[in-house]
């Protein structure tokens, strides 16, 4: 709802006009343009001492991540997006600790994986066929910024447990994902700044920090000069990006500052539009003490994520500091960093240091590189040593390391931590609280074909996988000798578990080898099937049929325990309902158990050749066994050599033809790649948004209704609408693939929009799946059958949630599908930060209930007509609405709803109808 009149998009805040080909200077309102020398090289730096000297006070106190926006407020500053009060601003926050100040954040760069970037650049696709309709020139539709999208979540684990998995897993991969390969070939030759890192490589993650960051990023620009003349200068200021996947965020112990963002909003980053955000608090985690002997870097990381989302740390940085940083890897700082999305926080940030520079060196960047990072942030302030003073922060939060125990999560949560000690006992617990399974916990069923049985807990799927751990060299060196030990003493993996090892890069199979424990783990079944996220994301790959048959006959809940940092219900594998976060060493020993029922600090995992019992600790390595093994095989060469040609691919990618030239050839019948239907009847000024009157709901949601709920990225049922819509374009069940690979056609995943098989619509009580109830008719049927009805008879439509509403993967099409089915509106109790930004860039209106108030305590059924009031006069910032909710007999309750368009730039996004159509606007119009 929005006033009658047309409103033009507001214009894009950028300096005043340059010449062209010479970047806009700041305005540089603290005098701190400075010189930095380095080497024989020289760096235009904007100085935070010198900043704090005119005028900053005291912003050398500042959170290390704070700085970091700082500075780049100082370097745009331009008095139109960001002016000499928003970076005054970030001084005051030392006074309050926190801060309503809405400031414009330019990252240096973005990073994209597949499944979100395939439909990133099907949106700049789509916009340049809209500009070239519009009668404008397609080439203005171009990154302004680097973009590197890694192709890393299309390989799925079909092939396991034989020397030529790999190789069969990556020839499945291109078959059905010609079309998607194809298209991202194009891609990187039609747009320009964008780079595209071919399959088989590794995980996007992993690649960003073995690879890609650079700690401090440079860039040369021209400069006006005397005598109408330019210069080249070479700017050196701290790496930064936004990212399509949430765990961009594991960077961020290499201390480079991003974070998750919608694909919408990474479009908007791409295209010279700033982050608009508010300056945010920092919660201060303080580290101190030293790991026990044998705890791991997964259970440290479990065990803040449940300290961390307890405390309630959404919308906020956390900043890690203390003593005991000094008794972390960078690689255990990465793991940390990784899992912010878990703890629900923006970022996990941890400063420069002497640890920073030992893993620059030791992944192959190149010297001057390393040098320069020294000398930038000792210069800047930004350099950590022990005797470093404690920046302020917003409040803080202690854990002593050597309180860590060895742990795991689940069964559907990262955040709910068990105790090895406890697991046997929490899973009884959730068999009767969970599964209300409390009369036949020790039911067995046959497998076909085999002479053994599977029964509740049994684990059928042991993954090693996932950005969080495979980056860690430390936890996968100790899942090596696991296995050398296991096989020295004869045990085996349990028939009935599918094992898999799919490293976040190629390095990580070089030093295997080169341990000589990729063999030890092969005689386990650990094949390498990939390098990607596979069982994390979803691509866990069908399990042998009898396991699968005996699961669904006798309603097993079958387990999975996967070195991930998802394990949300549906995710990993449609055929298991309890999944469990652990280190790699632990997903092999449960490989070996074949339960979760089994006590592993106290029973025996299995019997050796001579059929004695054998324990956890006489399979589990020391720590200074661990330490040897990575300082002998781990080396500088392997990284320079693995990344040396990191963009060329391998034969199969360099065959891919590419067709079209600066507009796509769309192919009609592709089932993989469409042109979206954004832009339809597009006009050059935005219309009224109309008010939302007498709208139907569409679902009630209970809490943490995840974006795998919304919109799924595993397999697709074959009796869906989407199965039902693919099978109706001549696809066979079998190559189905799954919604993550299909994220480039909006006609697979509008119909997979709310389609989780595990997904409970309170309007069809206890049901599984994504189905509702059609209002006034009162059938059941699916959602998407439903909304097609609402949208036929000129209905509006909402969707009510509970607390923590969009939690998990920064999943733009949860919020594109929500849009295309005709929601106009959804009401919660509390947003995750990534989707409720993606709700508002699709021009979906997010509303939060006050304190208390809830859909269940307003009685809601489903049945009833909802208005919305209060915005007739346009829309503010945060301001209160009035919903008008009416049941069937006629009787209205009126209920406040803040409005969480937290943002003047987001009322801008929401009034154009979204992100994309004020972008496209602004480059029309210029």
């Amino acid at each position: 709802m929005a006033p009658a009149k047309k409103k033009a998009a507001k214009k894009s805040a950028t300096p005043a006009k340059t010449p062209k080909g010479v970047a806009p200077v700041s305005l540089d309102s603290f005098k701190c343009r400075k010189t930095l020398k380095v080497g024989n090289k020289s760096y235009e730096y904007f100085s935070l001492k010198d900043a704090e000297k005119n005028g900053l006070k005291n912003i050398t106190r500042l959170p290390y991540s704070l700085k970091v926006l700082l500075e780049n407020l100082l370097r745009y500053e331009d008095g139109r997006s960001v002016k000499k009060a928003d970076i005054e601003a970030m001084a005051k926050w030392l006074t309050r600790r926190k801060s309503s100040k809405e400031i414009a954040f330019r990252p240096a760069r973005v990073l994209m994986q597949d499944f979100t970037g395939v439909p990133g650049v099907v949106d700049l696709a789509a916009m340049r066929d809209a500009m070239a309709a519009a009668g404008g020139n397609p080439d203005k539709i171009n990154p302004l910024a680097p973009v590197d999208l890694v192709i890393d979540h299309s390989v799925m684990v079909d092939h396991f447990g034989g020397k030529d998995s790999f190789k069969k897993n990556v020839n499945v991969e291109y078959e059905r994902n010609g079309e998607r390969y194809e298209f991202l070939r194009w891609g990187s030759e039609a747009f320009n700044n964008l780079r595209v890192v071919p399959p088989g490589t590794g995980i996007c993650h992993q690649v960003n920090l073995e690879y890609l960051a650079q700690t401090v990023w440079t860039k040369k620009e021209k400069r006006a000069a005397a005598g109408g003349k330019t210069k080249t200068v070479e700017v050196a200021y701290p790496d930064s990006l936004v990212g399509t996947d949430s765990h961009t965020t594991m960077v961020n112990g290499l201390s480079v500052l991003g974070w998750g963002v919608g694909g919408i909003e990474a479009e908007a980053a791409m295209l010279g539009q700033p982050i608009s955000m508010l300056i945010p608090e920092v919660i201060g985690m303080k580290l101190t003490g030293k790991m026990a002997e044998g705890i791991t870097a997964t259970d440290l990381v479990l065990t803040v994520t449940e300290m961390l989302r307890a405390r309630g740390v959404v919308g906020k940085f956390v900043e890690f500091y203390g003593p005991g940083l000094d008794h972390l890897s960078l690689e255990d700082q990465a793991t940390l960093s990784n899992m912010a999305p878990e703890y629900g926080a923006t970022c996990g940030f941890f400063p420069i240091d002497a640890e920073t520079l030992r893993y620059l060196k030791a992944t192959g960047r190149k010297k001057a590189r390393v040098d320069l990072v020294e000398a930038y942030a000792k210069k800047q302030g930004m350099f950590r040593t022990s005797k470093s003073e404690d920046p302020i922060f917003t409040d803080s939060l202690h854990l002593d390391l050597s309180s860590v125990v060895p742990s795991l999560a689940g069964p559907k949560r990262p955040q709910d931590r068990v105790a090895l000690s406890d697991i046997a006992d929490s899973f009884a617990g959730s068999m009767v609280n969970e599964f209300k399974k409390a009369d036949d916990g020790f039911q067995r069923a046959k497998v076909d074909g085999t002479d053994y049985t599977i029964g509740h807990g049994d684990v059928v799927i042991a993954a090693i996988t996932s950005c969080t751990n495979t980056s860690n060299p430390s936890v996968l060196m100790a899942a090596g000798l696991v296995a050398q030990k296991a096989n020295k003493l004869g045990l085996k993996t349990k028939p009935w578990v599918k094992p898999s090892l799919a490293p976040g890069s190629q390095v990580v199979t070089e030093y295997l080898k080169d341990a000589g424990l990729q063999k030890e783990l092969d005689k386990l079944g650990f094949n390498l099937v990939g390098y990607g996220c596979t069982t994390c994301i979803g691509n866990s790959g069908p399990l042998p049929a009898p396991i699968s048959k005996a699961i669904h006959e006798a309603d097993l809940v079958a387990t999975s325990v996967l070195s991930g940092n998802r394990n949300f219900e549906g995710r990993v594998s449609p055929d298991v309902r309890a999944n469990y976060l652990a280190s790699p060493p632990l997903v092999v020993a449960y490989a070996l158990a074949g339960s979760v029922n089994v006590n592993l600090t106290k029973e025996p995992i299995g019997q050796d050749k001579k059929g004695n019992d054998v324990y956890l600790k006489d399979i589990w390595p020391t720590s200074l066994e661990i330490a040897e093994a990575v300082r002998k095989s781990v080396t500088q060469k392997m990284f320079r050599e693995r990344y040396a040609d990191v963009f060329k691919g391998d034969p199969q990618w360099r065959k891919i033809k590419v067709t079209g030239g600066k507009t796509y050839n769309w192919n009609k019948k592709s089932t993989y790649v469409q042109n979206p239907p954004y832009f339809e009847g597009m006009t050059a000024d935005p219309a009224a948004v109309e008010p939302i009157k007498d709208a139907r709901i569409l679902g009630l949601f209970g809490d943490s209704i995840t974006t795998d709920h919304i919109s799924p990225a595993g397999s697709i049922k074959a009796d869906s609408p989407a199965g039902d819509y693919l099978k109706a374009n001549k696809v066979k069940p079998a190559d189905f693939n799954s919604y993550g690979s299909r994220r480039g056609n909006h006609e697979v995943m509008m119909r997979g929009t709310f389609a989780n098989i595990r997904i409970k619509n309170q309007m069809v009580p206890g049901v599984e799946g994504g189905v509702t109830v059609h209002y006034p008719s009162g059938d059941g049927m699916p959602i998407y059958d439903a909304a097609m009805k609402y949208a036929e008879s000129g209905n509006k439509l909402v969707v009510f949630g509970g607390k923590e509403y969009g939690t998990g993967s920064s999943r733009d099409w949860a919020a594109k599908g929500t849009k295309l089915l005709g929601v106009e509106a959804v009401i919660v109790e509390s947003f995750e930060r990534i989707h409720r930004s993606n709700l508002v860039g699709m021009g979906v209106l997010p509303l939060q209930f006050e304190d208390g108030m809830s859909w269940s305590k307003l009685g809601l059924n489903g049945s009833e007509t909802v208005t919305i009031t209060g915005n007739e006069k346009g829309i503010k910032p945060r301001m209160t609405l009035t919903l008008e909710i009416t049941d069937t007999k006629g009787a209205t309750k009126k209920v406040p709803v803040l409005c969480r368009i937290d943002t003047a730039d987001e009322v801008d996004y929401y009034e154009n109808g979204g992100i994309l159509h004020f972008v496209l606007r602004n480059l029309m119009a210029s």
